[in-house]
């Protein structure tokens, strides 16, 4: 499974245009794995912003253990999520 991981990784790396790398993610994806993916990101980004964990849970209606694996992200030094959160979101 590495070998195919790595793989995967390296097609979403070198898919530079948008449009084509939505299409192979619908492809791919199912839409609830989708809607995983996006709901991970909207709680890195409402974390990011200093949203708090308990208000993000109520917010959203899940549990405080998915957010907490975020949050531990965002305190990692040199977290590449963290620095595509602070380029994309640049207002924390």
């Amino acid at each position: 499974m590495k070998e195919a991981y790595n793989e995967f990784l390296s097609v979403l790396a070198e898919t530079t245009d948008p449009e084509k790398l939505r299409l192979f993610l619908d492809e791919i994806l199912t839409p609830k794995e989708r809607n995983d993916v996006a709901m991970r990101w909207q709680l890195m980004v409402e974390l990011h912003q200093g949203q708090t964990q308990r208000s993000i849970a109520k917010r959203h209606k899940i549990s405080l253990c998915k957010i907490t694996r975020g949050s531990k992200i965002l305190k990692t030094e040199d977290s590449f999520t963290a620095n595509a959160l602070k380029q994309k979101h640049p207002e924390k």
